[in-house]
């Protein structure tokens, strides 16, 4: 029963499964500070500069699952213990710089659907092959339409994640009757495997459907309490709702502020919700880059390809800790904190007192010399060539990633720095190249370069360092932040004064809702992303208290009509 529906399109106009939700956007956009506009401009509906307007997004009312949301998905649609992998066969979603559960760029191509298809008819019939699953699944007593119509009845609303209708259970009969026609050794399993095809291949179950259209006085529309738990789960969890998010769901707590914090707090203490915390963070630092890590052997023999791993696990442990065990658990420690977690092999490289293994455990740096995860050795060698520093993609990634300053994108054809005379420190060369004075001076010589200039005391390895080209390191530097312009002596007093900055704050819970709305930033979320950043600033929010707040925010409770 290949590409059997029973349900058509979930709601007008969304595209069904053989075509797109909702198109548009910029991934790349968070807020901005300085007056440097956005990627999309000072005036275009993703900038979150500092208009605020007294109305919500639109948002898409059927997002499609991503690739690891549908995986996880199976896995606790099925009751199984791990993810089964087949998502991986599927072809890959663009990520074109934004997060890769951005709604605005899941869409569900020919080629994705046929994988879709794949997926169902192979789950489906290993499901009636594996007896502990059937047991699990398939109620055991009664007739054929009596275990059909129970497998549909429990199996479907957790598909769909919400009841079925009466005429849907009726549907989905009528499909289960054609494959016990078609006999077999078991046809009421027969019926079952079609059956399941149906609901794995169905857009409510592909996509995160939100029927809700009425709106309220004023004039937005509620989500009804079913919609709500979805939502939370796949921001949280990445996977549908457990039994707990359902029955919450179905005796209207949900449809309460306090029931929503009382959820969100719930499922933050999750393994589930660690892993949504390392996925938002490994995007956001972009630690895959640190699996390229690769540095001259003449010049760095200390370096070992192993060392990559050690700094993700380093980053990913830090992150973790800072979230779930630090006691603020904010922002500004995991700018600002001076410990980390090493081994034998990175304690050298940071120097570190005491007595290692291979075993990565947490430590206390030289709070002098280290301030956070960006002066931890994976940041750093990221940002650096095989043979030495490169402080303007370390001053572009704060810029972008860390202040959101909204650098324009640089000119083409840009010719390399020239070789650097003699004597010359890394720094001078670069001032000369793009500095003050020369035709970069507009974003390197105010924006780029001072902040990349901060980290020189940290070699390619991520070392700290005194010296360059026989002369003393100079990681001095100023940067004109919204509080007023801001001096600095190397990169831990440069992680205070940006954990302290309103826009790193701004920065961060502008990714947070990108992340957690699956959408960018819009004019409409400036109040909410200003009053959290606020917030976290002053030191009011934890992040996992700024994910509770996103949670019970009118942006997630409620949706914006369509303007016709």
């Amino acid at each position: 029963m290949s590409g059997q529906q029973t349900d058509g399109d979930p709601t007008e106009g969304s595209g069904g499964p053989g075509g797109a939700t909702e198109g548009g956007g910029n991934s790349d956009t968070a807020a901005t500070t300085n007056n440097q506009p956005t990627d999309g401009g000072p005036d275009s509906d993703t900038d979150t500069g500092g208009t605020e307007l007294g109305e919500l997004p639109e948002s898409s009312r059927v997002p499609r699952l991503s690739h690891r949301q549908w995986e996880n998905s199976i896995r606790d649609l099925l009751l199984l213990d791990q993810t089964i992998g087949k998502s991986s066969l599927f072809i890959g979603d663009p990520i074109s710089g934004g997060y890769d559960n951005n709604s605005e760029k899941l869409v569900v191509s020919a080629t994705l659907w046929t994988d879709y298809q794949r997926a169902a008819e192979e789950i489906a019939e290993q499901v009636i092959g594996d007896a502990e699953l059937v047991a699990l699944l398939v109620p055991s007593e009664g007739d054929s339409d009596a275990r059909g119509r129970g497998f549909i009845e429990s199996f479907g609303p957790r598909a769909y994640r919400r009841p079925l209708t009466p005429e849907e259970i009726d549907r989905h009969m009528q499909v289960f009757h054609e494959g016990v026609a078609l006999g077999g050794g078991d046809p009421v399993l027969e019926g079952v495997r079609v059956v399941m095809q149906t609901f794995l291949q169905s857009p409510y179950f592909l996509y995160r459907v939100e029927f809700s259209d009425v709106a309220d006085p004023d004039g937005n529309i509620p989500l009804n309490s079913y919609e709500v738990a979805s939502k939370l789960s796949y921001m949280l969890w990445d996977t549908m709702p457990d039994e707990e998010l359902f029955d919450a769901a179905k005796n209207g707590s949900l449809d309460s502020v306090a029931g929503i914090e009382a959820q969100a707090a719930r499922m933050l203490d999750d393994q589930r919700a660690h892993d949504m915390v390392a996925s938002f963070h490994f995007q956001t630092l972009k630690v895959d880059s640190y699996s390229k890590i690769n540095k001259s052997a003449d010049k760095f023999p200390e370096f070992a390809e192993s060392m990559r791993d050690m700094m993700v696990q380093e980053t990913m442990m830090f992150v973790d800790d800072v979230v779930f065990s630090h006691e603020l658990g904010d922002l500004a420690t995991l700018l600002a904190a001076p410990y980390s977690f090493v081994n034998a092999t990175t304690a050298a490289l940071y120097g570190a007192q005491g007595q290692f293994t291979d075993q990565l455990v947490k430590a206390d740096l030289d709070p002098s010399q280290r301030a956070g995860v960006l002066t931890q050795l994976g940041f750093l060698a990221a940002n650096a060539s095989s043979t030495q520093n490169d402080p303007i993609h370390r001053g572009v990634f704060l810029n972008l990633q860390i202040l959101c300053t909204g650098l324009p994108p640089p000119p083409n054809n840009v010719p390399p720095p020239p070789p650097a005379m003699e004597g010359e420190s890394l720094r001078e060369l670069i001032d000369r190249h793009t500095g003050i004075g020369t035709c970069g001076e507009a974003c390197h010589g105010y924006l780029i370069n001072p902040l990349g200039f901060a980290m020189e005391q940290y070699d390619p390895l991520g070392r700290w360092q005194t010296m360059d080209a026989g002369k003393p390191v100079d990681a001095t530097g100023s940067f004109n932040f919204v509080q007023g312009k801001q001096s600095f002596n190397g990169g831990a007093e440069l992680a205070k004064i940006m954990a302290s900055s309103d826009e790193a704050h701004r920065c961060y819970v502008s990714h947070l809702l990108e992340y957690g709305y699956g959408r960018v930033p819009k004019l409409q979320d400036n109040a909410e992303i200003k009053r959290l950043a606020e917030g976290s600033r002053d030191g009011m929010y934890s992040i996992k208290e700024l994910i509770v707040e996103l949670t019970t925010s009118d942006a997630f409770r409620f949706r914006a009509p369509v303007k016709e």
